[in-house]
């Protein structure tokens, strides 16, 4: 990853506090304009900017300046709710489309992966698909809340303990699944 793509993913990452923070002084349109130049930075730079992964930003980013262009605010707050919907759009996309983006990201790892598996890898592909949901309810609840504190606290924070949870907890679950099929072979 470039030093750019590093800065991106950092900005991004802090982009809940960067917007509460920002907002102390600086008025809701001027971070709106910041969130547009940074998810054009992160198209512009895409590895792969004709892959199905940037189709989530360029969704988030045409919705949001949408939404922008009548309330900077809305704008603002609605950015991980689109990136989330984007993102479970990708995943069950790819439910219908297969190999599941699950399957991709394993067969990158481990190519001789068996088609036994893909069963696994479909019920993997379908869990990240409802954390996805889920979170994107939950940060439009936030958002709809009217407190800014709260919306920063579950999207700048709650919401990447739960994704580091289910990462972990897939993890876990994806040994013994890896011994199982040592075992099998």
């Amino acid at each position: 990853m470039t030093r750019l793509g590093v800065v991106l993913l950092v900005v991004g990452l802090a982009y809940p506090f960067l917007v509460y923070f920002g907002l102390q002084i600086l008025p809701a349109g001027f971070i709106a304009i910041g969130l547009f130049v940074l998810l054009a930075l992160r198209l512009a730079f895409s590895r792969k900017p004709d892959s199905f992964n940037t189709l989530p930003y360029l969704i988030a980013a045409l919705v949001l300046l949408i939404l922008a262009a009548r309330s900077p605010m809305v704008g603002l707050k609605a950015y991980p709710v689109l990136l989330s919907l984007a993102l479970g759009a990708g995943f069950a996309y790819s439910l219908i489309r297969p190999p599941t983006v699950i399957e991709q990201i394993a067969r990158i790892h481990h190519p001789d992966l068996p088609l036994s598996v893909n069963s696994y890898l479909r019920k993997v592909t379908i869990a990240w698909l409802m954390f996805f949901l889920i979170n994107a309810a939950l940060s439009a609840a936030t958002a709809m809340s009217g407190s800014l504190k709260l919306w920063t606290l579950y999207n700048g924070f709650i919401s990447y303990i739960a994704m580091g949870v289910m990462f972990a907890g897939e993890f876990l679950i994806r040994q013994v699944v890896h011994q199982r099929i040592r075992r099998a072979a």
